[in-house]
């Protein structure tokens, strides 16, 4: 069964999409961006926006009672991938134990003007 997860810790999902699902002891978190949740703003260089990006994704597993420590994959969008570095050294602390697999990209454009977006999928169990 397949159930919706949401929180108001995290931005709001702009579009017709979920902040996440879960389904089958998965947890399949929808590409973050670095949009401060009260304002609604992107906000930040490179490290802050990846440091807000995982905080908000965080927040979105600790809804489906799962968290940052059991994250399988991630996917990471660049808007420069000479962002990469700095993008690595601040995910490096979010994921010191264990770190997930993970495939990076740069992409033409993200929304609202961010730098970078990450998507997750994690255990729920």
């Amino acid at each position: 069964m397949k159930e919706q997860i949401t929180t108001d810790k995290a931005p709001a999902a702009i579009g017709p999409y979920s902040q996440a699902i879960k389904c089958n002891g998965l947890v399949f978190v929808s590409g973050q961006l670095a949009i401060n949740p009260q304002t609604g703003e992107v906000e930040g260089d490179i490290r802050e926006q990846t440091k807000t990006v995982l905080a908000n994704l965080g927040h979105i597993l600790e809804a489906a009672g799962s968290s940052l420590d059991k994250v399988l994959k991630t996917t990471v969008f660049l808007d420069n991938i000479e962002d990469f570095a700095a993008m690595n050294e601040v995910y490096a602390t979010f994921f010191a134990q264990t770190p997930p697999a993970r495939a990076a990209f740069e992409v033409a454009r993200l929304p609202k003007g961010g730098l970078v977006e990450i998507e997750a999928v994690a255990s729920a169990e």
